[in-house]
Parts: C-alpha cells; sequence; structure tokens
C-alpha cells in the first residue's frame, strides 16, 4: 500500500531533515486520508494513482501561474521570491513523481490508441468521447490524460 511506503518515506525525510520531501509526503497523506474518509472506504491502487496525479497537475498549474505572475512584475526583488517558489513547486512535483507507475512510451501509447479506435469504430471527430473512454481503461495510471487527449485528437482529425 501506498501508505505505508509513504509513512517510511516520512521518516527518512525527517531523519535526513529534507524539508521539502517532509512536506510533500504528508500534504500526499493528508490528500489520502481525506479521499478515504470521503469515499468511506479503503482506497484501491487505482485511486491512489488518481490522487496523485490530481496532486502532481496542483504542482503543475502552480508552476504555471507563478510564471506568469513573474512575467507581470516590475520590481526585481519579488522576481527573486517568486522564482524560489516556482523552484520549490518544482521539486514537490519531481518528488509526487515518484509515486506514480512508469508512463507508456509513445509508441504503446499509440498501440493501445490504434486498438480503441477499432474497438470502437471511431472515424471522426465526433468519437472522441467514446475513444478516450476506452483508451483510458486500458491504460490506467501509465498515461496522463493529457497526453491521451492529444493523440487522440491527432488521430481522429
Amino acid at each position: 500500500m501506498l501508505k505505508d511506503k509513504l509513512s517510511n518515506q516520512l521518516k527518512e525525510a525527517m531523519r535526513a531533515k529534507d524539508e521539502v520531501r517532509v512536506s510533500t509526503i504528508r500534504l500526499l497523506m493528508s490528500a489520502l486520508n481525506y479521499e478515504q474518509i470521503a469515499r468511506q472506504r479503503d482506497l484501491a491502487e487505482e485511486d491512489e494513482i488518481v490522487i496523485v496525479r490530481r496532486q502532481l497537475k496542483q504542482r503543475e498549474e502552480a508552476v504555471d501561474a507563478l510564471r506568469q505572475a513573474q512575467g507581470k512584475l516590475t520590481y526585481k526583488s519579488q522576481s527573486g521570491s517568486l522564482e524560489t517558489r516556482i523552484e520549490r513547486e518544482k521539486k514537490e512535483a519531481e518528488i509526487l513523481k515518484e509515486y506514480l507507475p512508469a508512463q507508456m512510451s509513445a509508441e504503446e501509447l499509440s498501440g493501445v490508441l490504434e486498438e480503441a479506435v477499432k474497438e470502437t469504430g471511431a472515424t471522426s471527430a465526433a468519437d472522441f468521447g467514446k475513444v478516450m473512454q476506452a483508451v483510458m481503461k486500458k491504460v490506467g495510471g501509465k498515461a496522463d490524460g493529457k497526453t491521451v487527449s492529444e493523440e487522440v485528437r491527432k488521430r481522429l482529425t
């Protein structure tokens, strides 16, 4: 279970005094606990992967937002503190990626996509939803939804 792994790694990070890793693991453990309480049952591995992806997406969106804010600043002194925050968000994202399964290669994803198109009989962009659903069932947590969406759009247009 991911919770056990996180608990052990939290202890190691605390011993190593790795502040960023400690806070990232704590936030992830909190998100997992919150979701478990909300669902009133133990989380399956797929559920855990979804939660980790959600946390990762939040970090990536924060980096984008901070970069936009940084571009609008007129004072250089404020830019330095934003750069520090951007670097921390990037480190947190890298830590979260460690808890995700290995991602599919482009060739593997292409094969799954072709198979899904054949199964659904998709011929146009109107069949996007059917193909996405079929592909996401097959890839599980091994491919990012955004990447899959881009590939499906390319294939159907």
